[in-house]
């Protein structure tokens, strides 16, 4: 079973004649270890796609399938449990927590999950290390440059080990040097750790690293490239 699956979706906004399809009877499957690409320019509905995805929003139209769970058909509380514990999510912004440490903001979804202090703490310590943010644990956001943000929301989206993580342009606030180190970083997580990552983004560097290119142009599929 692949790990997403869309079948003939369309997400619509607004209503009568003024209706606009940002996601155009989209059809597609993902598998898990992907390190794949949503790409095409602004308005083509590759962040609307990822939304739904995402368990974000629910489409007008068509099936979607995300490990298992039918995100049409299922009531908003569970798809808000659902991806709490499935679904890790990476945002251009960093969208850290400005009164938590780094650490803090790091373990902000296991405490979310119940996990206890001592564990969340050695899972984030473990993977500080291995991210290179080992002393920068106290720290918080405003004294963190943005590369190390994004790393420490890196580090928020795959401690809680999601089926998925979901990046929404995570190069777009960085420069060059640091957009290639993290994309390096994000392409080693999934070939050694298997972790899937789906991004949406227009950045040459993100497609020109990603494994497979979906491309969508208003709203619809109009290519789908494996390297």
């Amino acid at each position: 079973m692949p790990l997403i699956e869309l079948n003939d979706v369309s997400r619509l906004y607004g209503s009568g004649a003024q209706k606009v399809a940002a996601v155009d009877h989209f059809t597609t499957q993902i598998d898990s270890g992907e390190f794949t690409v949503l790409a095409g320019p602004s308005g083509s509905g590759k962040t609307t796609l990822l939304n739904l995805i995402g368990c974000l929003d629910k489409p007008t139209s068509g099936k979607i399938r995300v490990d298992g769970k039918n995100i049409a058909e299922t009531p908003a509380a569970q798809l808000a449990d659902f991806r709490l514990h499935r679904i890790g999510f990476i945002f251009q912004s960093y969208n850290l927590i400005p009164v938590l440490s780094a650490e803090e903001n790091a373990e902000f979804t296991l405490m979310l999950q119940g996990v206890p202090k001592p564990q969340r703490q050695e899972r984030v310590g473990s993977l500080f290390a291995e991210l290179g943010l080992a002393g920068l644990e106290q720290r918080r956001p405003d004294d963190l440059s943005g590369g190390q943000q994004q790393r420490v929301a890196i580090a928020r989206a795959i401690a809680p080990e999601p089926a998925v993580v979901l990046a929404d342009e995570p190069t777009a606030n960085l420069d060059s040097a640091t957009s290639s180190d993290l994309l390096a970083l994000m392409r080693d997580l999934n070939h050694n750790k298997g972790i899937t990552f789906v991004f949406s983004s227009h950045d040459p560097r993100v497609i020109e690293m990603a494994r497979r290119v979906i491309t969508l142009e208003d709203g619809r599929l109009a290519g789908d490239e494996w390297r």
